[in-house]
């Protein structure tokens, strides 16, 4: 499978990186791809370290297991960045995105010498202006959308608006937030 994209993702619990991986799958699979998306239960607690992944390809996906030699890390806290080893197997072909302010030194010490290509976004400033509160999946989920060219952006932003008319029909006050929350991450995730 030569188009096959592979993403895992690092977050704690309560920061929604499962989600995000869900709500990517589903976007992937809208556009007519073929699409894996699954978490890795360990302990599950509120800000324990959790996994989840995506698989994504063009052709059917024939691998049934988790994922060693990723394409793309997305780490949604980089406190985990001291205690979870978030280049494990990862492609110097691909790529790692973080949610972090630290500066770029701290992080190519932190990724221990990973030579691919790392890119960094502010989830926090983006979802504390576009939603009011620290939701750092929707825009950790357009970030990832924007590295890898899984698709466009405007094929995200179309497809989402769709899943978040749906997925907050009761509060439907948090839509145009969760838009503005992708719209801002699509410009903004920095490549270092």
């Amino acid at each position: 499978m030569d188009n096959l994209i592979e993403i895992r993702w690092h977050g704690r619990g309560g920061q929604g990186a499962k989600t995000a991986s869900l709500l990517l799958a589903d976007a992937a699979f809208n556009t007519g791809k073929y699409i894996q998306g699954f978490p890795e239960y360990g302990p599950e607690r509120m800000g324990a370290p959790i996994t989840a992944y995506n698989r994504i390809s063009s052709d059917p996906i024939t691998i049934h297991s988790n994922i060693y030699e990723p394409d793309y890390v997305v780490v949604v806290d980089d406190t985990l960045l001291e205690s979870v080893d978030v280049t494990a197997g990862l492609k110097e072909t691909g790529g790692i995105i973080i949610n972090t302010t630290k500066s770029a030194d701290y992080l190519k010490t932190a990724l221990k010498g990973y030579k691919g290509n790392i890119y960094t976004i502010d989830a926090r400033k983006i979802s504390e202006e576009a939603l009011g509160k620290y939701f750092p999946n929707t825009p950790m989920l357009a970030a990832i959308v924007k590295v890898s060219g899984i698709m466009t952006d405007e094929a995200l932003l179309e497809d989402m608006k769709g899943s978040f008319q749906h997925k907050f029909a009761k509060k439907p006050e948090v839509i145009d937030g969760n838009m503005k929350a992708l719209e801002l991450a699509l410009k903004e995730v920095k490549k270092i």
